[in-house]
């Protein structure tokens, strides 16, 4: 009867492949050769700061660091891995390698505990060495029972933390500490990475699969050795980029471009219909938005930089399509989808049907695709002046340096009439446009008489004029004047007179506004009143009277059926 032996147990792709030596780690050279430099000169610090993105190799480093400090060969940059320190370090059962995870012990409790460790020196390695994982997670009483230690610790001992969050670790603790900053690992160099690890493993994986498991790792090796473990179990050991882009929940890259065609070209229903199809197909419509907002930017790259498209990393859809794509649209276009897209992605990833906030980001798109552009509106403005004569009041020519224009053409619908007016009057009213204005005053007068009351008070309140002239208001709006003054000032005037009016906002200048040059003409009128000989006897007369209000004689006499005598006008023409 034989002993039955148990199956290996299966050990995943990011622990079977972890990094054992600086020369196994990629993407962080700078770090490599400073910790290089600083073992053979015998420069080593006595606590180590790595900061980095998940999966980075922040935790792997740091044990690296332990193994090329504790070898019997060492200080060295290259561990031997077959003594007793390195095999026992690799398997974490070092004595004299304590690793803390700091986001499950955050007490002072807990530091206070280690710190009553630092002052035995090493059983058997060469240095002491401490790990604290996540150390921005430890509490802020915990981090100043460390300080003094961390700043004068015995020679046996060396603190390595790792964090993903260096903001949060005090300006005190870091200013003791040398720092590492380790890298986002480059799409190339994870793409090779995989690809050297699926054929250790006996896996076949298409190149643009590996790229996208390396697009998606985000730059984390660990994220992306997960998700190539996922993609070799899911594929049965052959890994195509069509299966992967189902794993992922990816549109296909050519659907992408499509998609962005019909946007660009205001094609709402095709849009629609492509994002319904690739939804059908399992695609998320976030990861949609998402793809959509990477060609954007593509696109975008390409036409600052249109050499990018040369670049033996970039895919034929990409280049072809890509190029093609960014000669066509100009760049207000890709801005404009840039800040569409954006905010749809943010609704998308909120709403209660991703698929629902997906779609009215694409149709804002498409109707967009047909507004011209800034630059194209104010050429349009130059090229067609309004028509009409020189001068009117209020200022001089050209407009006032960092103005703003509005422009309103006229509206062939007539003004709306009141229920019940005589259809000769509405002919008349069609037929004889009002007299053009010639001032703010009569503008302002126009707006009473035509029953818009709210418009005539802000017009002589909130209106401070730079230049008129018929056919053309430019003024400086107040605090108190409504957004859309200058929109419904021009529709009003081009259908009251049959003319086109542009109406121009000032940031700066102007006139008084009607109402303060009256209030400033009934000041004037009350101060010469005040100087009447007359009216000085009365007010010494009657001590306490004062001048209410100055009325010309010629303008207001008394009706016969009025008593005489109840008031005495004094104006400007009584001497």
């Amino acid at each position: 009867m034989t002993a039955s032996t148990s199956p290996t147990p299966y050990r995943v792709l990011a622990r079977k492949y972890r990094p054992t030596d600086f020369s196994a780690l990629i993407g962080q050279e700078a770090m490599v050769r400073t910790l290089t430099n600083a073992i053979r000169s015998g420069r080593l610090a006595h606590a180590f700061v790595l900061t980095g993105v998940r999966g980075v190799g922040k935790t792997t480093t740091a044990r690296i660091i332990a193994r090329a400090l504790n070898c019997v060969e060492g200080p060295t940059i290259d561990p031997c891995g077959v003594c007793e320190h390195c095999r026992s370090i690799a398997e974490d059962r070092h004595v004299d390698v304590l690793e803390m995870d700091a986001a499950s012990r955050t007490g002072v409790g807990d530091m206070r505990e280690l710190i009553e460790g630092v002052r035995y020196r090493p059983t058997s390695a060469r240095f002491k060495i401490y790990i604290i994982d996540e150390v921005h997670m430890l509490s802020n009483a915990a981090f100043n029972a460390l300080l003094k230690t961390l700043e004068e610790p015995p020679e046996h001992v060396k603190f390595v933390f790792a964090t993903t969050e260096l903001r949060k670790i005090p300006v005190t603790v870091l200013s003791r500490c040398q720092r590492f900053d380790l890298r986002r690992v480059d799409i190339e160099d994870l793409a090779a990475h995989f690809a050297r690890i699926a054929e250790k493993e006996g896996a076949t994986v298409e190149d643009a699969a590996l790229k996208l498991i390396a697009r998606a790792a985000d730059g984390s090796v660990r994220d992306g050795l997960s998700l190539l473990d996922q993609a070799i179990a899911h594929c049965g050991g052959a890994v195509g980029e069509a299966e992967m882009r189902d794993m992922l929940g990816l549109a296909d890259r050519a659907r992408v471009f499509d998609l962005a065609d019909a946007l660009f070209k205001g094609d709402a229903a095709a849009a629609l219909a492509q994002m319904g199809d690739q939804y059908a197909a399992g695609a998320d419509p976030v990861v949609v938005l998402e793809d959509l907002l990477e060609l954007v930017h593509w696109l975008t790259r390409l036409k600052v930089a249109p050499g990018q498209k040369e670049s033996l990393t970039i895919g034929e859809t990409e280049r072809v399509r890509g190029g093609d794509m960014a000669q066509r649209l100009g760049m207000g276009a890709l801005t404009r989808a840039w800040q569409i897209l954006l905010k749809g992605l943010g609704e998308a990833r909120g709403a209660p049907s991703p698929l629902q906030a997906a779609e009215m980001a694409l149709i804002r798109l498409t109707y967009a695709a047909d507004l011209p552009s800034p630059a194209e509106v104010i050429e349009a403005l130059r090229s067609q002046p309004p028509s009409g004569g020189g001068g009117g009041g209020g200022g001089g020519g050209a407009p006032a340096r960092g103005t703003f224009t509005t422009a309103v053409s006229a509206v062939s619908a007539p003004a709306p009439a009141p229920a019940g007016a005589p259809q000769a009057a509405l002919a008349a009213q069609e037929a004889d446009p009002l007299p053009m204005p010639v001032g703010l005053e009569q503008v302002a007068q126009l707006f009473s008489e035509r029953r818009e009351a709210v418009l005539a008070s802000h017009l002589r309140s909130d209106v401070h004029l730079v230049h008129f002239e018929p056919g053309r208001i430019e003024f400086r709006p107040g605090a108190s004047a409504p957004a859309d003054l200058a929109q419904r000032m021009g529709r009003l005037l081009s259908e009251w007179t049959g003319r086109r009016w542009i109406i121009s906002l000032a940031r700066e200048g102007g006139d008084p506004s009607l109402r303060e040059q009256a209030q400033a003409t009934e000041a004037r009128r009350r101060h010469d009143a005040g100087e009447h000989p007359l009216v000085q006897a009365v007010l010494a007369a009657f001590p306490g009277a004062v001048i209410e209000a100055v009325r010309d004689t010629n303008a207001e006499t008394p009706a016969a059926d009025e008593p005489a005598g109840d008031e005495t006008p004094l104006g400007e023409d009584d001497s």
